[in-house]
């Protein structure tokens, strides 16, 4: 691939238009996209997101926290780390950070009906260059967010640069089917039915093409965790979920 392209699914784009390209994406589907993770995923996604934030460890109740989550615009995972936060007498101000502002009002909306809008700050900004201070947080969560970025190695740097020392970064992503004959099935499944709810939900196939295909090009767990490390992190681990449909990736500032 020519240094100044990248990948935008299997299609080989200017390394300028991928944010704009994916940006539009979401914006179109901002209104249904937890909708549509339930149809694809049979309501799994919730699942995996649950054992996500078990990875959040609040040790001590007299502590604040400040929590980022990047790309979590619709909000689910940080309802989830709030109402953890709640549940064990925990303070935890929450960055609800999106490159997109549709989503981000989506998730805004669903933190008043929820009654969580006090402890949730929604702010637009490029996950290539937050718009934070230095060692600003405890913890740097994002969930089904990273393949979608032009350079993944400098939101990792990113991550890095924003969380205090001793934070931790977790990271859920689509990921490697480890069993062969699953990976086959999990290929027509993804090829076939995923584009497919797409269009008929919301007459747009195209988008959920560019997911399906996105989630081939990603990095196995393995080299995903290499990068975690080449960031800067240690103690860098991951665990499959699904077979390795999903993985969450851990790493130590």
């Amino acid at each position: 691939m020519e240094k100044d392209k990248t990948h935008f699914g299997f299609k080989e784009v200017d390394r300028d238009q991928k944010a704009s390209l994916v940006k539009e994406i979401f914006s179109g589907v901002a209104k249904k996209y937890d909708l549509m993770n339930d149809l694809m995923s049979a309501g799994v996604h919730r699942l995996w997101k649950n054992k996500m934030v078990e990875e959040i460890n609040f040790s001590d109740s007299k502590k604040s926290y400040r929590t980022i989550d990047l790309a979590g615009g619709t909000g689910d995972i940080a309802f989830r780390i709030s109402k953890k936060a709640h549940a064990q007498n925990v303070k935890c101000a929450i960055d609800v950070v999106d490159i997109n502002q549709e989503m981000l009002d989506v998730g805004k909306d669903r933190a008043v009906d929820l009654n969580l809008f006090s402890d949730l700050k929604f702010t637009c900004c490029d996950g290539e260059k937050l718009c934070f201070a230095d060692e600003s947080f405890d913890f740097f969560t994002i969930a089904f967010g990273i393949r979608n970025f032009t350079n993944i190695n400098a939101a990792l740097v990113e991550a890095y640069r924003v969380l205090k020392p001793g934070g931790k970064f977790i990271c859920l992503e689509f990921s490697k089917v480890n069993d062969y004959f699953l990976q086959k099935f999990y290929d027509v499944y993804s090829f076939n039915v995923i584009p497919k709810i797409g269009e008929i939900i919301l007459k747009d196939r195209a988008s959920y093409q560019y997911l399906v295909e996105s989630i081939r090009k990603f990095p196995t767990q393995d080299e995903f965790k290499k990068m975690i490390e080449n960031a800067g992190f240690k103690n860098a681990s991951y665990q499959n979920l699904t077979f390795g449909a999903a993985a969450i990736h851990v790493g130590e500032k």
